[in-house]
């Protein structure tokens, strides 16, 4: 199943963010990057993988929307299907978070790199 329009409107919301980008992505679809980082990336309108720490993703799998990666099960990758219309905003929240950590994991590197300021 998919849901139509559903790869345009978070790729607008996403390109709302600050610092976020989009890309085409190797395997079809678009990929969303935050600097050189990966945020996640969505394959039509049909399906968002999406990159977390193992302890976020556990997290995650744990309230049972969402399934470990379709293809890599075991890494920190998450696949979230579209099913519904609603899916949009719970997938974009999903985005958001990996989004927060990006943002987190370059105030680390940035403090570390310059650590007087």
């Amino acid at each position: 199943m998919s849901v139509t329009n559903a790869q345009e409107q978070i790729t607008q919301t996403l390109l709302s963010w600050q610092g976020v980008s989009a890309h085409p992505h190797r395997f079809g679809g678009t990929e969303y990057r935050l600097g050189q980082r990966e945020l996640g990336h969505i394959h039509d309108d049909h399906l968002v993988d999406i990159p977390f720490p193992s302890r976020v993703r556990d997290e995650i799998i744990a309230t049972g929307r969402v399934k470990p990666h379709h293809i890599l099960p075991e890494s920190g990758w998450v696949s979230f299907y579209l099913n519904h219309p609603e899916d949009i905003g719970y997938a974009t929240d999903l985005l958001r978070r990996s989004y927060e950590i990006a943002l987190t994991h370059y105030a680390r590197r940035a403090k570390e790199l310059n650590p007087g300021e």
